[in-house]
């Protein structure tokens, strides 16, 4: 078979690390959960019990493994920290139901949805896509995938966000508005999904600012702790 030829190098493969695996996790697609706590969602001045599960991307190479420093942002005064349950996916599928679901992952891993928030304020006001607010270089510190195989599906776990120690986010992946299975089952009816698909599921309350040479330590229970340096 002939080799293809290019116009200029393709670039590498996003991969993540997975825990106590030499193996990598080719990331597919990099999709989002907006206001999925219902504190949250009220202290962004919504009504939790009104809404449908909404959906946005990142891209695969906005992803961050832990260990690397994260640039403060251009073009935001505001930056946001936003500690998140994040679901990896071993295989897809359209219109895959509730129950069948958790089949499809392949492990969780904690996240870091890292938002320029003046940004999104202004892209709110002017009813105008989220894509400069979210889906910028590095808006995705991701800790090592953690296999099902090792921990199972975690239906309770406590999340939790400091800023140089002192504490901003505490919840529990319990309160959740939308499960994890009834994210995955909306968004195939969206999308086709992937093996290599990962889902941020959102935040609890508690999102504050970040500015230059802060450290960002987010936990959930069960899975894992990703430090995050902001330079």
């Amino acid at each position: 078979m002939t080799e293809p030829s290019y116009a200029f190098p393709p670039p590498p493969p996003t991969t993540l690390g997975i825990r106590d695996s030499a193996a990598r996790f080719p990331v597919h697609r990099v999709y989002c959960v907006g206001r999925n706590y219902a504190a949250h969602a009220r202290e962004m001045g919504h009504d939790p019990d009104r809404e449908p599960p909404f959906f946005f991307l990142k891209n695969p190479d906005d992803l961050v493994e832990a260990g690397t420093p994260v640039p403060y942002p251009p073009q935001t005064a505001d930056l946001h920290h936003e500690v998140e349950l994040v679901v990896a996916l071993g295989s897809g599928g359209s219109d895959i139901a509730a129950e069948d679901a958790l089949g499809h992952v392949y492990g969780y891993a904690v996240g870091l949805d890292l938002t320029r928030r003046d940004v999104q304020a202004e892209a709110k006001k002017a009813a105008r896509p989220w894509a400069t607010a979210k889906a910028f270089a590095a808006s995705a510190p991701i800790s090592a995938i953690v296999p099902v195989a090792a921990i199972g599906h975690p239906a309770t776990g406590r999340l939790t966000a400091t800023v140089n120690g002192a504490p901003r986010q505490d919840g529990d992946i319990a309160d959740m508005i939308w499960s994890v299975p009834e994210i995955i089952a909306h968004l195939s009816r969206w999308f086709v999904l992937a093996p290599g698909d990962l889902i941020f599921t959102g935040t609890p309350a508690g999102v504050g600012g970040l500015t230059r040479g802060d450290i960002v330590t987010a936990t959930i229970e069960g899975i894992g702790t990703l430090d995050v340096a902001i330079t």
